[in-house]
């Protein structure tokens, strides 16, 4: 790896490190991890999506249109 790194091109002329690798990048290069969104992380580092850290789903209100009443109607 190069001693400087090329940010010719760039909007900005900015340096960050990877939180899991401490490889500098340029800080476009470094984005949110998935599970982890407090941490810049490279494309090497990041991690899949786990769809079990997600809140759980939502139950559905679902009343049939016409309900008969339990009870006897005399």
């Amino acid at each position: 790896m190069p001693l400087f790194l090329d940010t010719r091109g760039l909007t900005y002329a900015a340096i960050g490190c990877c939180d899991r690798c401490k490889i500098k990048y340029p800080l476009g290069a470094l984005g949110p991890d998935p599970n982890a969104p407090g941490l810049r992380v490279c494309i090497e580092c990041t991690d899949q999506l786990d769809p079990y850290r997600l809140p759980a789903r939502q139950t559905e209100r679902i009343t049939l249109p016409f309900v008969r009443p339990d009870v006897p109607l005399e």
